[in-house]
């Protein structure tokens, strides 16, 4: 598969343009249309995935469909004593209070949780999605635990072994000189990424390395009142990373517009055009809301700009509660009127009307 053909951009498309195509794509093929394509929509979240994101795509562009989570092991150290600096060899990571502690005895014994990939998608909402909220469902390809080792990376359980370097610890001590003496740090092993074991007969599915690529259906709930580019974390549902803890999932939110509809904090606004005759005698109108047609009285004498509020038809709230429907409302004088009309007007102009 082709992520640009299935897209359907070229190869020097930026972002946004793959961004539109997307949008464009899921909305047509989305599952719940009718005439949606399961299929389709998960290839078009697959690609996107890939060449939305810098170092996915630079890595398909090279190698084509091959997948590489975060660079993992040590690059190189950096010691820095007031002035006096060295590059080179393993990484460690010291401070200047790990080499004094270290100096005068002591050891140090902190280590890092490995962590997956944070990722981020898109997800576009109705406007009467993002006033009372709900639950949406969203298709995304990211590297996940393999379910068969449950990121054991071994065919079974009996096909693990100690790891030959660090002895089933998971860590490696290192013991290094310094001009203020020697001391140790604790690292994790680079063998065995901090599991203590190695599998002696690999995983069929992930190929040993415990995590691999899946597309996962993920419900996002949306909270009541949400904001058109608010952002929703959600933690441990980003990518997975072999012993280690997750990432976070990030969803940055879209609102549509509404034909008739605009919102203003909590409150919904709308304009209503009226008759000279239902301005100047008070009646009655059928009106749209999100929860349904309403009956709104409209006052006698009622200028064009004034505004009548209901109460408890706006947005919702995340503490509870609605924000209300602000209407403003336009008197529209006629164009053209008949001459039955002309001569009733002209009556009410001689009672000062």
């Amino acid at each position: 598969m082709d992520y640009y053909e299935t897209l359907g951009v070229h190869k020097n498309a930026s972002k946004e343009e793959i961004k539109k195509a997307y949008h464009n794509l899921a909305h047509k093929y989305h599952p719940d249309k009718t005439k949606g394509d399961d299929k389709k929509f998960k290839e078009i979240n697959e690609a996107y995935q890939v060449l939305s994101d810098d170092k996915k795509r630079a890595e398909y562009d090279a190698y084509g469909k091959v997948f590489g989570g975060e660079s993992q092991g040590f690059n190189g150290w950096d010691f820095d004593f007031g002035g006096f600096s060295a590059q080179g060899g393993p990484a460690w990571g010291w401070d200047i209070n790990d080499i004094f502690e270290n100096f005068f005895g002591g050891q140090t014994k902190r280590t890092q949780t490995r962590k997956g990939r944070d990722i981020s998608v898109d997800l576009e909402l109705s406007f009467e999605e993002a006033v009372f909220g709900g639950e949406k469902r969203v298709l995304i390809s990211k590297t996940s635990l393999c379910e068969k080792c449950r990121g054991s990376g071994a065919e079974s359980p009996k096909d693990l072994q100690q790891c030959p370097v660090c002895h089933g610890s998971g860590r490696i001590h290192e013991t290094r000189r310094s001009f203020f003496g020697s001391f140790t740090n604790l690292r994790e092993c680079n063998k065995c990424f901090g599991r203590g074991s190695v599998p002696s007969k690999k995983c069929p599915n992930c190929r040993g390395q415990g995590v691999m690529m899946k597309t996962e259906e993920i419900i996002v709930r949306i909270p009541a009142g949400i904001q058109n580019n608010e952002m929703i974390k959600l933690t441990g549902l980003g990518e997975a990373v072999a012993n280690g803890a997750p990432g976070d999932l990030y969803v940055k939110v879209y609102v549509a517009k509404h034909p008739l509809f605009r919102r203003e904090g909590d409150n919904l606004t709308m304009d209503l055009d009226i008759k000279v005759s239902e301005a100047l005698l008070a009646s009655e109108r059928e009106i749209r809301t999100l929860d349904g047609i309403i009956k709104l009285k409209i006052p006698a004498g009622i200028d064009s700009g004034e505004i009548l509020r209901v109460k408890g038809k706006g947005v919702a709230r995340r503490n509870g509660g609605r924000g209300d429907l602000m209407i403003k409302i336009f008197v529209r004088t006629p164009r053209k009127i008949s001459s039955t009309a002309k001569k009733l007007i002209e009556e009410l102009k001689k009672e000062g009307l």
